[in-house]
């Protein structure tokens, strides 16, 4: 099968949040298993002279004039592949929209030109495709930023000669964004303005990119089961719970997976001694490790809880400082490592410089620390108000490192409660809760305390989440059968649209 994925970001050219690792490792499983993907993403000149390990770029001499509002605008099209992978990734070179600081935002404000800017990717993506004559089978748009992509191809693209059954799959990764814009900037598109209606395009007088990519695509995901179930209501869909209803027969949840020559505790060149599921000896190396790097005593007995995360209300850090005091009264110690608002990060830093004996906080982003905590761990903290995959349970669950969650989106699809009944039928791995309050998480917290003395009872918890298959195979097999019904729900309708003609 021949599938081209769009991003407006993908790893390691360059990297927000999940998203970039979504857009980077699926086609890498996907190639494995024989198919020939693409990548197309912007080319952010300043944010890829910051990464020492991007791959290295080339100028293949392609020159795009692509058509946005009344203005044409020139770019180039660059050329490089995904490390240790058969993926070809095409970077859209266009300095004047992407050769700045941050990908969507600088100092907290999102750049004013982004719905120009993700129009013109969109339309860069199109016409890249037909210039490099690529001839996809599949063209895979991801969240707001390309989802102008499907109705680009439904009204245009398919009436080129060949691809007249070009099939599209979009995915939603957070629903919270939705790329909504004054409408005027509907002339940016250069579609017929009969395509702002209620059903496509237009969302209570705005334009509604996300919507567009909704309304448009073949077939619709999102990075989990409960997710697709969850932003069908009006809790979880942030007003667009009734479009996502009516396309429920063609919208599916598939778990996001891992990489797992990445995220592999058997393999892990940042943590202090390797280990797996049938020899877990060298976790408590990397706990004892970790407790002398970060300045805590070093103790086998306490139990160690870590978070790596967006210090912010959606990830539950208000629940966190609700029960911090009374948790600081028990015998615990915790690791917080991440950024996000400033009250969460003072607050966290607060914590360890009032107890340095229990609590270590370190603000920002360090890929060998978070590696390093999460292997060290026993108990992983991650408590969100919404969460629609999620990717450090998982990375828990591989690490032996036993998740707290609030079971909403993709944390209710991995973790498994610690319930008797789950336990006595071996499929527990972590511990759930489902009210969004801090006398919940502490409640479990305390339940982990009190297994954690149990040490045969945890190590059940451990091999249970760790002899699972996270990887990227399970899930690249569910997007191939996701594509299949794509391209025959595509063919069906050209098939339709030429017996009425």
């Amino acid at each position: 099968m021949r599938i081209v994925v769009a991003s407006s970001e993908a790893v390691p050219f360059s990297k927000t949040g999940g998203l970039a690792d979504v857009a980077s490792a699926l086609p890498k499983a996907l190639s494995l298993m024989g198919h020939d993907v693409s990548i197309f993403v912007p080319h952010y000149p300043q944010v890829h002279a910051r990464n020492s390990t991007a791959p290295p770029l080339d100028d293949i001499g392609v020159t795009l004039r692509v058509g946005v509002g009344q203005k044409t605008v020139e770019a180039r099209v660059l050329k490089s592949s995904l490390p240790d992978a058969r993926v070809t990734v095409y970077l859209i070179d266009q300095p004047g929209y992407f050769d700045r600081p941050g990908l969507y935002v600088e100092n907290d404000q999102d750049y004013r030109d982004n719905c120009e800017r993700f129009v013109f990717f969109s339309r860069a993506v199109i016409d890249a495709i037909e210039r490099l004559h690529l001839a996809p089978q599949i063209i895979h748009a991801n969240d707001w930023q390309t989802g102008l992509i499907p109705a680009l191809v439904a009204a245009e693209m398919r009436q080129i000669a060949g691809y007249e059954q070009q099939a599209t799959v979009f995915t939603i990764h957070n629903m919270a964004f939705q790329g909504r814009f004054w409408h005027w900037d509907m002339n940016l598109t250069r579609l017929d303005w009969k395509y702002f209606n209620w059903r496509q395009m237009e969302f209570f007088g705005h334009l509604n990119l996300l919507k567009t990519g909704i309304s448009f695509a073949d077939m619709i995901t999102t990075v989990s089961p409960t997710y697709a179930r969850e932003i069908q209501t009006p809790e979880y869909g942030y007003g667009l719970h009734g479009a996502l209803t009516a396309r429920k027969d063609d919208l599916v949840g598939i778990l996001n997976g891992v990489d797992t020559e990445i995220w592999n505790p058997a393999t892990d060149p940042h943590i202090a001694q390797k280990y797996s599921a049938d020899d877990l000896d060298g976790k408590a190396v990397c706990k004892a490790a970790i407790q002398k790097q970060l300045g805590l005593p070093v103790r086998a007995d306490v139990p160690l809880f870590g978070s790596i995360s967006r210090m912010t209300s959606q990830k539950g850090f208000s629940l966190i400082g609700q029960c911090a005091d009374v948790l600081l009264d028990q015998d615990v110690q915790l690791i917080f490592l991440g950024s996000g608002d400033p009250r969460y990060e003072a607050l966290m830093s607060q914590l360890a410089a009032d107890h340095p004996d229990r609590v270590s906080t370190t603000i920002g982003y360090n890929e060998p620390l978070s590696h390093q905590i999460e292997a060290g761990c026993d108990v992983f903290l991650m408590p969100s108000e919404f969460e629609p995959c999620g990717l450090n349970q998982m990375y828990s669950l591989i690490y032996g490192t036993v998740p707290i969650v609030r079971a909403v989106g993709g944390l209710a699809d991995s973790v498994i409660d610690a319930s008797d009944i789950n336990r006595i039928n071996g499929t527990a791995n972590g511990f759930t809760f489902t009210d969004f309050r801090g006398d919940a998480l502490f409640w479990n917290i305390s339940r982990a305390r009190s297994l954690f003395a149990d040490k045969a009872a945890w190590r059940r918890l451990q091999l249970n989440g760790m002899r699972r298959d996270w990887s990227w195979k399970r899930s690249a097999a569910e997007y191939v059968r996701i594509y299949e019904r794509a391209i025959a729900a595509r063919r069906r309708d050209s098939e339709c649209e030429g017996e009425e003609k």
